[in-house]
């Protein structure tokens, strides 16, 4: 995946905005007002993805380009290399696990919101 599918992909997803609070260089996808994904704009391509503790370490262990979150929480954030060693649909599928983690920790307030857009 490339940065534009990265873009068309995260911003497919319900509520999602692109936001640049980290700079020109880091380009960020939030729903609600929460992370959910971030990759740079210049340099080796890479994708930040909030993951389930226990799954973010298995991930790790079986993908080399799947690494602990740069700048981020390593607990509970990924670090994609984009080389090419990842399948678009696993990274999807990632995606997808990320925005879902952080849409299922909104306050039901905000859900309700979402759910009507």
């Amino acid at each position: 995946m490339n940065i534009e599918a990265i873009r068309t992909y995260c911003l497919k997803k319900k509520g999602t905005v692109e936001t640049m609070p980290f700079g020109d260089d880091t380009l960020v996808f939030k729903v609600m007002g929460k992370m959910f994904a971030l990759t740079n704009l210049e340099g080796e391509l890479t994708l930040n993805l909030k993951c389930d503790p226990e799954l973010a370490l298995d991930l790790r262990e079986r993908y080399p380009a799947v690494l602990p979150g740069y700048h981020m929480n390593k607990q509970h954030w990924n670090t994609i290399v984009m080389d090419g060693s990842v399948s678009k649909k696993q990274v999807c599928e990632w995606i997808d696990h990320s925005y879902n983690l952080v849409v299922s920790s909104l306050t039901k307030k905000l859900r309700e919101t979402l759910d009507d857009l």
